[in-house]
């Protein structure tokens, strides 16, 4: 008797297997017209939440290594006029100072930062204030042109980044850098390689 029923059992449950894995199906048979069939189907997508950032040289949407550095080197005739100075050759992603920046993200208002650890210096005390470096943000190739965080020194400056529609943000621009060469300062090389207050670090946030 043990031995029917387990007989009996698979033989039920070999039976429901193909009406599991089937998908809906109607067969309508009739003469009056007209007649009608019909079978449904659930769709479903999972989006990640991302937040993506880059400045300088890079691939979107994925991660790099690649610090790139503005230099200035001020003529000896023109210390301190007032007359900006514009960054070398090779420096920045786009060369003569300016870099890519790319903001993007998928679930509301973005808080973007700058942060520097202090006025730029040259070993020997002297320093040169992060507001003589300006910033001009010009349209890149998306819509919505990302600005940039003001520099200040041994400070964070934040802006807040909306999103053009919904919840997503997708901005980029070309920011170029000059310096404004505004003040008579000691001889030196200020900042370098991550080395007298030179690196800038940019921050992105997203709820």
């Amino acid at each position: 008797m043990r031995k029917l029923t387990k007989a009996l059992l698979a033989v039920s449950l070999l039976a429901s297997v193909p009406l599991i894995a089937q998908a809906e199906s109607q067969f309508t048979t009739g003469s009056t017209t007209p007649i009608t069939a019909t079978a449904r189907l659930d769709f479903q997508i999972t989006v990640p939440k991302i937040l993506f950032l880059r400045v300088g040289a890079g691939s979107d949407f994925a991660a790099g290594t690649t610090i790139n550095q503005i230099a200035f080197a001020v003529p000896a005739n023109g210390i301190g006029n007032g007359t900006a100075v514009a960054a070398t050759a090779a420096s920045g992603d786009l060369a003569d100072g300016a870099v890519t920046a790319k903001l993007v993200g998928n679930n509301g208002s973005i808080s973007f930062s700058s942060t520097t650890l202090g006025a730029l210096g040259n070993g020997s005390g002297d320093t040169i204030s992060y507001s003589q470096i300006a910033v001009a943000s010009d349209p890149g190739s998306l819509a919505a042109k990302l600005l940039h965080p003001t520099l200040a020194d041994g400070a964070t400056t934040t802006i807040a980044v909306a999103p053009a529609s919904g919840k997503v943000v997708n901005s980029d621009a070309k920011w170029t850098y000059t310096y404004r060469n505004n003040n008579l300062v000691a001889p030196g090389t200020y900042g370098g390689v991550n080395a007298n207050n030179s690196r800038v670090t940019y921050t992105a946030s997203m709820p």
